[in-house]
């Protein structure tokens, strides 16, 4: 496929097959995920030399998580960085269920930069995600912020901020969806 200027070898190859993919085009999809599944299998190699025999296994939990996620894909943004973000957060996942804290604080500093999006892309990533989740009621901002981008579990927040888990749940449950109509333009 023919290089786009300015865009990494792996971004030019697998932006068009998205696209073509996200249109319903079986084969694109196909194809798409076996380039994400080839650098899958690197990027996690390279972080879990100590466990590689679940490499396979992260991988197609990530596929997994590629497929069922694939309706939030922004063709604004880099196929690399959405895809990276989601192979980042169940690598987070596989080290908090092994308990391997220290695995992460000692990766970070290894982690190869072509691999992820530039931080001009991240920073406005972050300035959209603070714009919507200001609009959110301050309990189910709350509870968001807490669960899924601090990573405390349920029982943590309940904890820290004295609302039952339940609850913490359900306005969870209920930011996302209010976030996910913002991103849709079906919200008010």
């Amino acid at each position: 496929m023919k290089r786009e200027a300015g865009l990494s070898d792996f971004e030019s190859d697998i932006r068009p097959l998205w696209t073509l993919a996200q249109a319903g085009d079986d084969r694109a999809y196909r194809r798409a995920l076996e380039l994400m599944a080839r650098r899958l299998r690197g990027y996690y190699r390279r972080r879990m030399a100590n466990l590689p025999d679940d490499v396979e296994d992260l991988v197609q939990e990530t596929l997994l998580a590629v497929h069922l996620q694939r309706g939030t894909y922004d063709p604004a943004f880099p196929v690399s960085a959405w895809f990276t973000a989601i192979a980042r957060h169940k690598l987070i996942d596989l080290w908090r269920r092994r308990g391997r804290q220290e695995d992460l604080h000692d990766e970070y500093g290894a982690v190869d930069e072509s691999c992820l999006a530039a931080s001009t892309e991240e920073s406005h990533a972050s300035r959209d995600l603070e714009k919507l989740i200001k609009v959110l009621p301050a309990v189910q901002r709350q509870a968001i912020e807490l669960t899924k981008l601090e990573g405390l579990s349920v029982a943590e927040a309940s904890a820290r901020t004295g609302i039952s888990e339940s609850a913490i749940k359900v306005q969870v449950h209920r930011g996302l969806k209010r976030l996910t109509e913002l991103i849709k333009g079906t919200g008010s």
